[in-house]
């Protein structure tokens, strides 16, 4: 199979009312690991994620290595604060699937089946907005991933979850990471630290580095870097 991979952004810019989001990036994304998209409040995060996942851009390009219907097929989007259906865990599971045209039996199979991989067995049959938010969370990952998809992007998967949510999160996305080409945002340097295999910073709008992480962290190309990790205020 064809992978959609790597995934190339030329001079790509997202606008919206006319005000620029994010651009002009040039990146290339390619297969494997885990990408860590940080940088200060306000530097383009979400929007470049969104962007890599489906919104057009208003000028420059993005390729992957697929026609664009079909690699929107293959790849998935876990938002900051967790979206869920106003149904039961095994019906959120189940849904996706359902949507490929899964027979319903084999969809609740399989439902069951990522249910327990994410600790989530004792609450299929209840309905996911009474979840808490780590449950909420992880139902979240855990629908993004049962389709199996070759790219995952999550948009500060932790940001409103407790350290021991975080922790059962970021167990989920390191696993996630060995099948799954994944990139993330995070305002956690701590967290970027322990999941990134590569890091891109983000400043203003655009990439001021990208490299791998153990480079970045031990010695960044430059003076913004070098003062976002020590947690100056970057502006």
């Amino acid at each position: 199979m064809v992978s959609l991979l790597p995934l190339e952004l030329e001079g790509a810019t997202l606008t919206r009312g006319g005000r620029r989001l994010v651009g002009p990036i040039d990146l290339r994304v390619e297969a494997g690991g885990i990408t860590v998209v940080i940088g200060p409040n306000g530097s383009g995060k979400t929007s470049l994620l969104r962007m890599m996942h489906g919104l057009q851009p208003a000028k420059g390009t993005l390729r992957w290595n697929l026609p664009e219907a079909e690699a929107r097929l293959r790849q998935s989007f876990v938002f900051q604060r967790p979206v869920v259906l106003r149904r039961s865990v095994a019906a959120n599971l189940a849904y996706p699937l359902l949507l490929r045209g899964t027979p319903r039996a084999k969809a609740r199979a399989m439902a069951e089946a990522q249910a327990a991989r994410f600790d989530l067995t004792g609450q299929l049959d209840q309905p996911a907005p009474s979840l808490s938010g780590g449950e909420q969370q992880r139902l979240a990952l855990a629908r993004a991933l049962i389709t199996a998809p070759e790219m995952l992007f999550a948009d500060e998967p932790c940001a409103a979850l407790d350290g021991r949510a975080t922790r059962a999160v970021e167990s989920h996305l390191r696993y996630a990471g060995r099948r799954t080409t994944l990139v993330m945002s995070t305002h956690d340097m701590g967290q970027a630290r322990r999941l990134a295999s590569r890091v891109v910073f983000l400043l203003h709008g655009r990439v001021h580095e990208s490299s791998p992480a153990a480079q970045f962290f031990a010695r960044p190309e430059t003076e913004a870097a070098r003062a976002f990790l020590n947690g100056d205020i970057v502006e």
